[in-house]
């Protein structure tokens, strides 16, 4: 793929470029572009791929400026090389840069595919995709090429060919380990099962079950599972983050490039002025039905959404330090409340819901520390997995999920990498995926993960480390949903196909509603 720049720009000034300015702004146009613009840029790059200023036109107090490039010294970043380069020579001619206006901005791609979705922007005027060559008109003031705007639609774009390459996740899964197979005790779907049984039912809203006294028995038997054999060995201590997420950290985060079509918004009332709601109540009381559209006119622009991904909310707790060397890693977790995520028409069962439970594990350090303790959760889960829970299951290294949810489709880095763990994966930035195997489908459910992100929220919230080496996190969610979808499908309802250790742990079912 190649990109060629080309913009009009035209600098007003204070006064008339005369003759005598003319020559003067010649010479800084020779200048720059012998010079100015090859800073820089590394000697073996073509002078065609570099930032030239290629035409002047002269018209009173307006001088309009043409200029095109390859990829190094891009046409804007040219254009403001040039201003600041000129203004003192127009300065000895008591001449002044008052502004500048955007007369026209292209942008052309090669190498795009057919297929690939172009961004629908109020910076792109008009675009046409040919023969794998995409030609964007952008419409674009000085204050947007300042920020950037045209290398930001550009990695848009870039990001966009990525994805078609990239085909999903599924697509870039590696087998690391898998379990012996297990007897099959069980072939029926265990969300059914629990319905019947009146472990669970429906909630009010989509995606939602209201768990009863025995499902929680399992949740709670999990969550003592995970304290005793991973959380505590590993020297985790608790905390409770915010589920709600703002803007803000959705920005830092990265999510706000792509999380649009999962999340539950929030919005805040206008005001809480009685008043202003009375004829929102005033409508029900009469024709018992809640007036949505009255509402919508009644409250402000969503303020962010519920918990999608419970770690990101944890970062401003530690945004814009420094941590010391004697306090890592850090190692904390979060169990304190629901996530919520639009999961459109994939609702299935208790492991596909929009409202569900999770443990959340979050640890940062260096790099070393960061892989190092990866690898001893990948220890803990081993152990859990086959000689707790006795499940059939297998892990696979993924595509970072963070960076699919992105458009990435890799993190421009090099990672380290350390040989190990019980499954056999050495880590890495990226993601290990735990999947149990379902016999009343003949499919694989994921259940568990370890992701390594490096150093993308440490970057994105300005968390350092005081020795001055580069600070990483990870992050491990335990979705009790998932393990109990994982365990009932393989083990069956009946508790006499149970491990002897989950017997002890969950108890005889706690059956307190009769239904008749």
């Amino acid at each position: 793929m190649s990109v060629r720049f080309s913009l009009i720009a035209a600098l007003s000034t204070s006064n008339e470029i005369t003759d005598e300015v003319k020559f003067a702004f010649e010479k800084a146009q020779v200048e720059a572009n012998t010079t100015l613009f090859k800073k820089g840029v590394p000697k073996s790059v073509d002078v065609k791929e570099i930032g030239q200023l290629i035409d002047i036109k002269y018209s009173g107090n307006t001088t309009e400026l043409k200029f095109e490039s390859g990829t190094y010294t891009r046409a804007h970043d040219a254009l403001f090389r040039f201003k600041k380069y000129v203004a003192p020579v127009l300065g000895s001619y008591h001449i002044g840069i008052r502004g500048i206006d955007v007369k026209k901005y292209k942008m052309t791609i090669t190498g795009v595919p057919d297929n690939v979705r172009i961004p629908t922007l109020p910076f792109i005027e008009s675009h046409e995709l040919k023969n794998g060559e995409l030609t964007l008109d952008l419409k674009v003031t000085s204050a947007d090429l300042e920020n950037k705007v045209p290398d930001r639609i550009l990695k848009l774009i870039e990001e966009k060919i990525q994805s078609v390459s990239y085909g999903g996740k599924g697509e870039h899964w590696e087998l690391v380990f898998a379990s012996a197979p297990k007897p099959r005790l069980f072939t029926r779907d265990p969300t059914e099962e629990m319905v019947k049984r009146n472990w669970i039912r429906h909630g009010a809203a989509r995606g939602q079950w209201i768990h009863g006294p025995q499902s929680v028995q399992l949740f709670r038997a999990f969550e003592q599972i995970v304290v005793e054999k991973i959380i505590r060995p590993l020297g985790f201590s608790e905390m409770i983050f915010p589920k709600l997420t703002p803007w803000d950290v959705w920005m830092r985060s990265g999510h706000a490039k792509g999380v649009y079509p999962e999340i539950y918004y929030v919005c805040t009332p206008k005001t809480r002025d009685p008043a202003f709601w009375e004829d929102v109540g005033d409508y029900f009381k009469v024709t018992g039905k809640v007036p949505v559209e009255m509402i919508r006119d009644k409250i402000d622009g969503p303020i962010g959404g519920l918990c999608y991904a419970q770690c990101p909310s944890f970062w401003p707790f530690v945004q814009g330090e420094t941590l010391g060397t004697a306090s890592l890693p850090v190692k904390v977790f979060d169990r304190s409340g629901t996530s919520h995520r639009y999961e459109s028409g994939g609702i299935h069962g208790i492991e596909r819901v929009d409202e569900f439970h999770r443990i959340e594990i979050v640890w940062l350090g260096t790099a070393e520390q960061t892989v190092a303790m990866a690898d001893r959760l990948h220890e803990a889960y081993h152990h859990v997995f086959e000689e707790i829970l006795e499940l059939e299951w297998r892990c696979a290294k993924v595509t970072p999920w963070f960076m699919a949810q992105e458009g990435m489709v890799d993190t421009g880095k090099t990672p380290q990498t350390v040989e190990g763990g019980a499954c056999g994966c050495g880590e890495r930035v990226g993601t290990t995926d735990y999947e149990a195997y379902l016999p009343y489908s003949d499919n694989w459910l994921e259940f568990q993960n370890v992701s390594i992100n490096g150093d993308k929220y440490p970057k994105g919230f300005n968390v350092k480390i005081q020795s001055g080496a580069d600070c990483w996190s990870g992050c491990s969610g335990i979705g009790l949903e998932r393990w109990t979808a994982a365990f009932l499908a393989q083990k069956g309802l009946d508790m006499a196909n149970w491990p002897d250790n989950m017997k002890k742990l969950v108890g005889e079912p706690n059956e307190i509603f009769r239904f008749m």
